[in-house]
């Protein structure tokens, strides 16, 4: 019998070889002694020493132990324990000489597993492998539950997450909090080093978002997030640090951010644009757009420098709602008070679908479905105290129509904004048309008669024209290098809102898609190997340098050539520009297709590439509709600035996976 290295750790009967009745029944075979299934006996023989005195010999060691004497049977427990704790002499020299297959811990980013990589029960087979206890590599895998799930760093002290430790694994040596906040610093500082890897490669510039957090001890944290188009062309997007600062509401903070990040990543030259979740003052913007020029041409003289997020420009417009809780309240917060209501509206057959909910003031988006629900459900409501005498609160009719007037307001809100939960990357195109349609709905309206509707309105049209004016270029650069649009939509676009004065506006944005290309053409990236590859600059056609030309003595000619050839040949900008616009087909990637286009139009690609990263939000979409600012935890805040940092951004970059990232873990001393 073969010898196995692999060491067992469970009992099972192999399905392949089942026991027939008769094998089990010990009155028709009872002379038959049942096949020995315990994985003990791939490592032990058993000898017979005397009559009735049988012991097991170990195969590696060739030690022995009892097995039975007469007709007491010893078990195989403590043979078990001889080989499962690695007492076994002749085991650990293998395994110090690499007989015994390692530990191979799965691979970064898979998380907790799935069904095809982790049984659901511990079962032995013969290809297990022998798990030796790595101290260093739980001490590890511990740092990294507590970055994925947001665990509190305390717990590594918690008497019961220490017991349940201990149950599981005696030879573990607990950690204390110090040291695990050491150990999760380590592993940001491991992720890190892949991270900048990655960043230092990309093909082309980053564009950042700017996202304030407040906390109960008035210090601010700003969340950087870098986005940016891949080798492959998609979209990507990574926080790249989070910074404390002390005095959040200062001209200097968000410059300092930006000016840490800069630093932090090797960006000095690479910065495209950067956009705030908030209103800025002039002095903080004029400290932010230096940065944008830092070891970098300024790009259209810093107009790229976004400075509102339409997120929270159209939660701001939003939350200037009133809302009509009461009666929802009323209904939803009593069951005898529901089943009333429930069965008017079955009485009166009513029609809506929609059932009541109280909203949460926090999520914009709640209080309009809400007045949704209750707007369709206003005839219940106006029947309600009839069948209900407890029941005073019924709403006016002028009520409903202040109600209905709010719908119809916030539903072009509602929508655009929902395109940020429902797109993965929403870009600039996206929202041109949105935001162009909010525009010209603002203008349209605010001339109402309605003093409701007129103060609404004014709102509505005071922020959204503040974003447009500061915005509309960046949008509208988007629209001109998608193939299906160009400056079609931006002539009909602005024809629509500024009518007999769009001309102006569509020469602003002509003259700004122009002049950033010969910037393209003129200020190239740094050459980084991905960016060489790409063909650098531009389409410099390597005929003016064949020698093949120049040794037969025509040296004069190529000049010739190349002269009377750029005063007729028309850049690829304007080539791109007039060529007939592609149907406009569902499910379109835009970067798809500059991606198979890049070698017809080598510099505009890298120029399409950096505006279509441009982000039009600097929040998360699980975040889009929060009326207020995200305030940072107590728990949080009373850690370490680098310590948030690091929880923060490890988790963001554990989703994407660094499966070539070491397992080895660097010790931080705290």
């Amino acid at each position: 019998m073969t010898v196995s290295n692999a060491i067992p750790s469970y009992e099972i009967i192999n399905a392949e070889t089942p026991l027939h009745n008769e094998d089990r029944n010990p009155e028709t075979q009872p002379t038959k002694r049942r096949k020995k299934k315990s994985i003990v006996w791939e490592h032990f023989t058993i000898q017979t020493v005397s009559p009735g005195c049988r012991r097991a010999c170990c195969k590696q060691c060739a030690q022995t132990f009892a097995y039975s004497t007469g007709s007491k049977v010893a078990g195989t427990s403590h043979l078990k324990r001889h080989i499962a704790k690695g007492t076994c002499s002749a085991l650990l020299r293998n395994h110090d000489h690499n007989q015994l297959s390692p530990y191979t811990p799965r691979t970064r980013g898979s998380g907790v597993g799935n069904a095809s990589d982790t049984p659901k029960r511990r079962y032995r087979s013969p290809s297990t492998p022998y798990i030796i206890f790595d101290q260093d590599q739980c001490r590890h895998d511990i740092a990294r539950m507590i970055i994925m799930h947001d665990y509190p760093l305390h717990m590594v002290e918690h008497p019961g997450f220490v017991a349940f430790v201990q149950n599981l694994q005696p030879q573990f040596k607990m950690v204390t909090f110090n040291s695990i906040q050491g150990d999760c610093v380590a592993t940001y500082l491991m992720e890190k080093q892949h991270i900048l890897k990655y960043i230092e490669g990309l093909p082309g510039r980053v564009c950042l978002t700017l996202d304030i957090w407040t906390s109960s001890q008035s210090l601010g944290y700003v969340f950087i997030t870098g986005h940016f188009v891949d080798h492959d062309w998609k979209l990507q997007r990574r926080i790249l640090n989070v910074v404390m600062e002390p005095y959040p509401d200062s001209d200097s903070a968000l410059s300092h951010a930006v000016a840490v990040c800069l630093s932090d990543w090797g960006l000095e030259g690479r910065l495209f644009s950067v956009t705030c979740n908030q209103a800025l003052s002039n002095v903080a913007l004029e400290n932010l757009r230096p940065l944008l020029s830092v070891k970098n041409p300024l790009i259209l003289n810093g107009q790229l420098l976004v400075c509102n997020c339409i997120a929270r420009t159209l939660s701001s417009v939003a939350k200037d709602s009133t809302k009509i809780r009461d009666s929802v309240k009323y209904v939803k917060t009593s069951e005898s008070h529901e089943e009333k209501f429930l069965e008017l509206k079955q009485h009166l057959q009513v029609p809506s679908e929609r059932s009541l909910f109280i909203d949460d003031e926090v999520q914009w988006n709640t209080s309009y479905e809400m007045l949704v629900a209750a707007s369709e459900l206003k005839e219940v409501f106006s029947c309600l105290d009839t069948s209900d005498p407890d029941y005073k609160g019924a709403p006016s009719m002028q009520d409903w129509k202040l109600v209905e007037i709010l719908c119809s307001y916030l539903k072009p809100l509602f929508d655009a904004a929902n395109i940020l939960t429902t797109t993965t990357h929403p870009t600039a195109i996206t929202f041109f048309h949105e935001v162009w349609k909010l525009q010209l709905d603002a203008t349209r309206a605010v001339t109402s008669e309605d003093p409701f509707i007129s103060r609404l309105n004014k709102i509505m049209q005071e922020k959204i024209d503040k974003y447009w004016r500061e915005c509309s270029l960046v949008l509208a650069l988007a629209v001109v290098v998608d193939p299906r649009f160009k400056m079609k939509l931006v002539e009909f676009s602005f024809t629509k809102i500024y009518g007999d004065d769009a001309h102006v506006y569509i020469k602003t944005v002509d003259d700004g898609i122009h002049e950033l290309f010969h910037e393209y053409v003129a200020l190239p990236l740094p050459l980084t190997p991905a960016y060489a590859e790409d063909g650098g600059a531009g389409s410099h056609s390597k005929i003016e340098e064949s020698p093949v030309l120049t040794d037969n003595g025509l040296t004069d000619f190529d000049a010739y050539i190349k002269e009377t050839t750029s005063q007729h040949m028309k850049s690829e900008l304007d080539q791109y520009l007039e060529e007939s616009l592609l149907p406009r087909v569902p499910d379109f990637d835009v970067l798809g297709w500059w991606k198979l286009n890049k070698l017809k139009y080598p510099t505009l690609s890298k120029m399409a590439r950096d505006i279509l990263s441009v982000p039009v939000s600097t929040v998360a979409p699980d975040s889009v509709f929060y009326s207020k600012s995200k305030e940072m935890d107590r728990y949080r805040s009373s850690l370490r600035p680098e310590t948030v940092e690091a929880l923060v951004c490890a988790k963001d970059w554990m989703q994407y996976g660094t499966p070539e990232a070491s397992n080895a873990l660097v010790q931080m001393i705290f």
